[in-house]
């Protein structure tokens, strides 16, 4: 039953219920300029036609968890929104975006398709049901200091709230300061949720507040992290983009660059189609 959101985000691709077909959130961290994410946006659209593969637009409109308060967290709503409604309005694409305890759901609703619980905010009993009474796809990422037992009940909670509209989304674990690691047994524990399980390669790969005054990151080792979470038979993946990693205003060390992202997907998209035909306990 949990995997007709995927009817709901992708309903002009294919019918029935679409558990066999690898789906991709991507885009930038943040909106940080009209000029940027528009042109991600545009060689996404790209990627989309040429290969065939479902793609939601991701991108924060604010960003509320920097190391530093002289980090840049983002544009005034109303500007993020606009440039976002512009992605759907010209590309097509549906967007995805983090919301908070204070987001004013109301106010993003014609524009957001898929609200995105941050890892922070996983326990948060009452944000959790605010944003399940919001109709809308949940993707709701696995607090890096939970285990997989515990993010089971945090799926349960959200599910008792009455939205069954819900993808959980792997983004690696705290291993001392600093580093973050992967359980890819704990990722089928995930599994057993019922639920689309989503990888976050980009954010496996992040060093947090490794850089003093920022987070670092390791975002070379991100696209083989996505290639391993897809032969393990995860059904999306979530990764950051950027045309120059280095100049972006979040989560730069992390990201993959937009000039390869093209190659990354067809890959991706060539072993889940591999790997969905093979049992289990391949």
């Amino acid at each position: 039953m949990g995997f007709e959101v995927l009817n709901r985000l992708f309903p002009e691709r294919r019918s029935g219920i679409r558990k066999d077909e690898l789906f991709i959130f991507a885009g930038p961290c943040v909106v940080e300029n009209e000029s940027v994410t528009l042109r991600i946006a545009e060689t996404l659209a790209d990627i989309r036609q040429a290969c065939e593969i479902d793609i939601v637009f991701k991108a924060s409109f604010v960003k509320a968890n920097r190391t530093s308060v002289n980090s840049f967290t983002g544009l005034a709503l109303d500007q993020s929104l606009n440039i976002l409604q512009k992605v759907k309005t010209q590309f097509g694409l549906k967007i995805l975006s983090d919301v908070h305890e204070y987001t004013d759901l109301d106010e993003i609703a014609d524009v957001v398709d898929v609200l995105q619980t941050p890892a922070f905010l996983v326990r948060q009993t009452e944000f959790l049901k605010k944003v399940a009474a919001a109709g809308k796809p949940i993707n709701i990422k696995k607090g890096q200091f939970l285990s997989p037992g515990e993010m089971l009940s945090v799926v349960d909670k959200v599910l008792s709230f009455g939205n069954s509209d819900l993808l959980v989304c792997e983004r690696g674990s705290s291993f001392g300061y600093n580093y973050l690691v992967n359980d890819f047994r704990g990722m089928q524990q995930l599994m057993s949720a019922g639920q689309p399980l989503v990888f976050d390669a980009t954010h496996s790969v992040q060093r947090p507040g490794a850089l003093g005054d920022s987070s670092g990151g390791d975002g070379r080792y991100a696209p083989r992290l996505a290639k391993a979470a897809v032969a393990l038979g995860v059904d999306g993946v979530f990764l950051e983009t950027h045309p120059d990693p280095a100049s972006a205003l979040s989560d730069g060390p992390n990201m993959i660059p937009l000039s390869i992202i093209k190659q990354l997907l067809g890959e991706l998209k060539e072993l889940h189609q591999v790997v969905k035909g093979q049992s289990a306990y391949a």
